[in-house]
């Protein structure tokens, strides 16, 4: 997102970070709500460029909202909804875009809420990797031939018991309603969303074994101190990684032995 639309969207986060911070607010319940919206005006063209119309009174699109929605969802669903009609948007897109990310960090904050926001995270990292070396599966949640039903029913196979139901959540969601996103950029767009919830950044690490607990702490400690910010390590294992760690922060790559260069390394890339 770019100009007004990227400061409506935060503008619209710090409205939700508001409602959740009160225990009255059901946060799951909130995140299924605008899922539901967001799939409404994903469909609806006409109704989305409405709302969007720089050249229509924002309190006037706000009460269309309210009249759309106002019965079917949540007094905090539906006053988010708002809100947005409300701002500027630099492309009727961006409206949905961001009413997804609201109900993704809705259900985000639930998990946080519970003290499983770490496992939602791993978890999703997890999936990320099960789905890419998986082309049976990839194939079956990718079909668009496929129904909702059968998406939902094959994911529920998988996760349910075995996953934290926010995981299902937002997986069944991303899959369901992919939204002209591969399923392994949605992923990964789930898994930074949670690390920003913690205010981290996420590092990942494949090595040729896995890493023991002291190599983490570490590891973990030398690239916070690196890059200034907390950091969440998502673990991977490849033997191919002959002895040595490959260690990717956003864009950014450091590849050497665990022991021998990682200080190195860390010396390279702050000069």
């Amino acid at each position: 997102m770019n100009g007004a639309s990227r400061e409506a969207l935060a503008a619209a986060r710090e409205r939700l970070d508001a409602l959740t911070d009160s225990t009255s607010v059901d946060a799951a319940k909130l995140a299924d709500e605008l899922a539901a919206v967001t799939a409404l005006l994903d469909r609806e063209a006409g109704l989305r460029r409405v709302l969007t119309d720089p050249a229509q009174p924002g309190e006037a699109k706000a009460q269309l909202v309210q009249r759309l929605i106002g019965g079917q969802v949540s007094g905090p669903a539906a006053d988010l909804v708002s809100g947005l009609a409300r701002s500027r948007w630099s492309q009727p897109r961006d409206l949905v875009d961001a009413l997804e990310e609201l109900a993704n960090i809705a259900d985000l904050t639930a998990a946080e809420k519970t003290g499983t926001l770490d496992d939602v995270e791993d978890e999703l990292f997890r999936f990320g990797r099960i789905v890419s070396s998986n082309t049976g599966l990839r194939a079956a949640l990718t079909d668009r031939a496929a129904g909702t039903s059968a998406k939902t029913e094959l994911l529920h196979r998988l996760l349910g018991g075995r996953a934290k139901p926010v995981t299902e959540r937002l997986v069944t969601r991303l899959a369901t309603a992919p939204r002209g996103r591969s399923l392994e950029t949605g992923l990964e767009s789930l898994s930074k969303l949670a690390a920003e919830r913690r205010n981290r950044m996420v590092a990942v690490v494949t090595s040729a074994v896995p890493l023991s607990d002291g190599q983490r702490e570490r590891l973990g400690a030398a690239l916070t101190k690196l890059y200034g910010r907390r950091m969440h390590l998502n673990l991977d294992v490849d033997p191919e990684v002959v002895g040595g760690i490959r260690v990717q922060v956003g864009d950014e790559v450091i590849n050497g032995s665990l022991a021998d260069r990682l200080d190195e390394a860390a010396r390279r890339m702050a000069s």
